[in-house]
């Protein structure tokens, strides 16, 4: 099945549906799903260091009947490589795990830092590293020099590190990578990024865990009316604000489903956007109060971009 493209702001093409791998940590599990979604029609493959399966994909890769340059692999420097002098061994280690010669993304993961020795994502305020976006910004820009990396981007970035950050940059982020689903909107930050250039890509499309998006009565009531899934018409809705989405999923039935996205009406869409729900599955400052300013800006001023 063939998947549609949006246009970065660098002129390449990211297929607007992807397959997310967050979480999928069950050996052997992940290498049969990437070949499975690539023999469905799957090209986007969203990967990240942190969540220690890029050797499994990688050998996924190795087997799929695709060529490279019809796939679109996205990963993810994780914070504790900020230091601008830890870049460049951060991307060859990631190229190595996945088996490619060079990524169509690469997002800074979070916009801080940690310690370098720390390799997990539980870790405390002292953890913490005080190093400047914009140093790990340049370096991932010379990776786009080298011809390592096609495009550059963010994750989690909200509106005010973005106004302080785009004009200090040579290259724009190509993308930025968000929680947004329909009890997680993000009206005000998607239009912003949209507004500057910077494609949006959703993860988290159908909510999950205590995020019950897929019971919510008005998306079950407009699934019925299509004859489709719950999770279809959050994923369709996400595409008709034009946003890049990244479900996961290891059943082949689901993998299908979320490439059949339905045509929802006008009233549809706006119907779910009216949904008043504020519901966030990832938050770092439920643990860490220093961290209330990634998702909270209103709440605490940022740190040294």
């Amino acid at each position: 099945m063939s998947v549609k493209n949006i246009k970065l702001n660098n002129g390449l093409e990211m297929p607007e549906i992807g397959l997310g791998t967050w979480k999928a940590d069950e050996t052997g599990v992940l290498y049969e799903t990437v070949k499975k979604a690539v023999e469905l029609g799957y090209r986007h493959i969203d990967c990240a260091k942190i969540y220690k399966n890029q050797p499994e994909i990688g050998r996924a890769l190795k087997e799929v009947n695709v060529p490279r340059d019809q796939l679109f692999i996205v990963s993810k420097i994780f914070q504790n490589k900020h230091r601008p002098e830890l870049v460049p061994g951060a991307i060859d280690d990631i190229l190595s795990e996945l088996g490619i010669e060079y990524l169509d993304m690469l997002l800074m993961h979070w916009p801080y830092a940690i310690k370098p020795e720390l390799e997990t994502a539980d870790f405390v305020a002292s953890n913490l590293e005080s190093v400047p976006i914009m140093d790990t910004w340049r370096a991932m820009e010379q990776l786009v020099d080298q011809g390592k990396v096609r495009a550059i981007g963010v994750s989690n970035f909200n509106q005010s590190i973005l106004e302080k950050m785009l004009p200090q940059c040579r290259i724009k982020p190509a993308n930025n990578q968000i929680e947004v689903h329909p009890y997680n909107q993000e009206k005000a930050l998607v239009k912003y990024c949209q507004q500057q250039g910077i494609v949006v890509t959703g993860y988290c499309p159908l909510g999950g865990g205590s995020i019950s998006v897929m019971n919510d009565e008005l998306i079950k009531r407009i699934a019925d009316a299509h004859s489709c899934t719950p999770a279809q018409v959050a994923l369709s809705w996400l595409l008709a604000r034009g946003i890049v989405v990244i479900p996961k999923s290891n059943h082949e039935v689901r993998l299908k489903q979320n490439l059949r996205t339905v045509t929802l009406t006008s009233d549809e869409i706006r119907m779910i956007g009216c949904i008043k729900k504020c519901e966030r599955k990832v938050d770092p400052s439920r643990d860490i109060e220093e961290l209330k300013w990634v998702f909270h800006e209103d709440q605490a001023e940022c740190p040294l971009i």
